[in-house]
């Protein structure tokens, strides 16, 4: 993919007369993708040359392609076209009664954080705390990124982590916390303003929901590795449909349910009740980012939050946007690391007895539908791009290589924490 030929993602408001805006500017991309919103709710992805991503173009192509959707929605609050602004019915306007925790994990990445922490600044909910985790930092430079924000706007505090793991940093973030809902994102997101809104709403929605994740829409497409993490990750990244999820539900006629990677959601846009997660007991600190398993607590967390008896709400309106690695190397890392994390949360299952079964009676489906994901993954991308060579095969090799390291990160939790997990 060249700069001429880049993805500008963006979104579009029907009741706004504002033009697209994204997160990233459209200069050097020939195609934008849209997402189109009404009152705040996503309705779906509209894309179309660059140069036709206008609102007069906009309007007809998305009541033609979401007139359903459309008028359910206008219907609930009791409104008609031509899209007047929220009314007091909107079911996308929430009361912030509830205290919300918004933790941020970061490690050493003081530039990429401050852009995050700009977006954290412009949230609508009224009752937050933003809490900046600094995981096993080498200098002090997160903290005084920080230490200005919290300067100006009170919202914001520091704590420092000093075990290194992402899990390690979320379970500090969830000894911090004081809001009745705790709320996770990670320092290379950009949050929607109304992003804490959405997550309220998927509480309020059903009183057994537990866990609550979002859309975590791409912020852009400037070459093939993100064009191939796009496609790979449409699991989350492009529902625009709310779901619930619990384990008597519709999505149990699944065969892989409830171990199956990216249906949740992902965890750079998840949150909790937060004296649910503390019963739990928090993350497992031998999985995620920063451990040798690298990754696997977010679905681990979610698997846990089901087999507790509470529900899992995705709700596309708490939006977020996501820059995915641009370069072939870092691809590659993540790719392992997808591999290392899900193999790891398997290998968990297997050692204990309550999963144990489910899971084994899982793995050859889990398995074909593995090789299924190369093909749908490879449908969804574009004529002029290639999968960045090496992409399925270190995920293999992660898959392969995550058993050992999880006993090896086990072990090395148990010491860090003091032979207590």
């Amino acid at each position: 993919m060249t700069a001429s030929t880049g993805t500008w993602c963006c979104e579009w408001e029907l009741a706004d007369s504002a033009p697209p805006r994204g997160v990233t500017p459209s200069a050097g991309s020939g195609t934008a993708r849209v997402l189109v919103r009404l009152h705040g709710d996503p309705l779906g992805y509209l894309t179309l040359p660059l140069a036709e991503a206008t609102a007069e173009a906009l309007l007809p192509a998305a009541e033609a392609e979401f007139g359903d959707r459309i008028a359910a929605h206008l219907a609930a609050e009791g409104i008609a076209r031509p899209y007047p602004p929220a009314g007091p019915g909107c079911p996308n306007r929430v009361e912030g009664d509830e205290l919300v925790s918004v933790v941020v994990c970061t490690r050493d990445r003081a530039g990429q954080l401050a852009d995050c922490l700009d977006r954290l600044r412009e949230l609508s909910y009224p009752r937050l705390e933003i809490l900046v985790v600094d995981n096993a930092p080498s200098d002090d430079s997160t903290r005084r990124v920080v230490d200005a924000v919290a300067a100006a706007d009170p919202r914001f505090r520091y704590a420092e982590e000093p075990r290194p793991g992402l899990s390690a940093a979320r379970n500090r973030g969830l000894a911090e916390a004081r809001g009745t809902y705790l709320a996770y994102t990670d320092d290379d997101v950009s949050v929607d303003p109304r992003w804490v809104d959405g997550l309220v709403r998927g509480f309020r929605e059903n009183p057994d929901v537990g866990c609550v994740t979002g859309l975590v829409a791409t912020a852009q497409i400037s070459g093939a590795a993100e064009e191939y993490f796009d496609a790979r990750a449409a699991s989350w990244s492009t529902r625009c449909e709310p779901q619930l999820f619990a384990l008597d539900g519709a999505a149990a006629d699944d065969p892989l349910f409830p171990y199956s990677p990216g249906l949740f959601g992902t965890g750079a846009a998840m949150a909790f009740d937060r004296e649910h997660l503390l019963a739990l007991g928090g993350f497992d600190e031998a999985l995620g980012a920063g451990t040798l398993t690298r990754g696997g607590e977010d679905l681990d967390i979610f698997v846990r939050v089901l087999r507790s008896g509470r529900a899992i709400a995705y709700q596309p309106a708490a939006l977020v946007w996501h820059h995915h690695r641009a370069d072939d190397a870092g691809l590659l890392r993540q790719m392992f690391g997808y591999g290392t994390g899900l193999s790891a949360f398997m290998t968990k299952c297997l050692l204990q007895a309550g999963t144990r079964r489910e899971v084994l009676v899982r793995v050859p489906l889990g398995l074909r539908r593995m090789t299924a994901i190369r093909s749908t993954t490879e449908e969804r991308l574009t004529e002029a791009t290639a999968a960045p060579r090496g992409a399925m095969l270190h995920e293999l090799l992660g898959l392969l290589a995550g058993p050992v390291l999880y006993l090896r990160a086990r072990r090395a939790a148990r010491v860090a924490a003091g032979g207590g997990r």
